[in-house]
């Protein structure tokens, strides 16, 4: 007779909750725009209309990359809260080169709806991640003095010892000595 064993599946992501998993999809994100920041960032300054721009861009990107390590983290709380504060940043900055440099309004206004939906994703998956992980941001309670029996170790060991001689009483056991 053949017996299945059912295998069960312990993914990493089952017992995530949608933010967690937001967080983690936003973490990967933001390693892939800080690299291609980290690597292409001619391109991106000339797309942008912001010649001789490439070190900013280069220390964006490396903003993405350690906001992305985070957010790849157990508790992406301030890895999420850190790309709030970089859109913010990214907003500014674009809105200072379209005034600066019209010419390139059009990839200057696209990059500016992607940072501002990007902001309002940050911003919601931030405010449910620390709804989420609170109880890790305050003071841990000290349960040292707590032994776990509500009257004491010494009554426990009574109530022990009390509920095995109700039962050697129960079941009729001969005494030990006896033997």
């Amino acid at each position: 007779m053949k017996t299945s064993m059912k295998r069960h599946s312990h993914s990493p992501t089952r017992s995530m909750s949608p933010a967690d998993k937001l967080a983690r999809g936003l973490g990967w994100l933001s390693l892939g725009m800080g690299l291609y920041q980290l690597v292409a960032p001619r391109r991106l300054s000339r797309a942008l209309g912001m010649p001789h721009r490439e070190n900013k861009i280069r220390a964006c990107g490396a903003r993405e990359i350690l906001s992305g390590i985070g957010a790849l983290s157990d508790n992406p709380t301030n890895a999420i809260w850190s790309r709030v504060g970089g859109d913010v940043l990214d907003f500014a900055a674009l809105t200072f080169a379209l005034k600066r440099h019209p010419s390139h309004k059009e990839n200057l206004y696209l990059a500016l709806t992607a940072v501002g939906v990007l902001t309002v994703v940050d911003y919601s998956c931030a405010k449910a991640l620390s709804q989420r992980h609170a109880y890790q941001g305050g003071v841990t309670p000290d349960y040292s003095q707590r032994s776990g029996f509500p009257g004491g170790l010494e009554s426990a060991w009574g109530a022990a010892r009390a509920e095995g001689s109700k039962a050697q009483e129960t079941l009729r056991l001969p005494a030990p000595n006896a033997v």
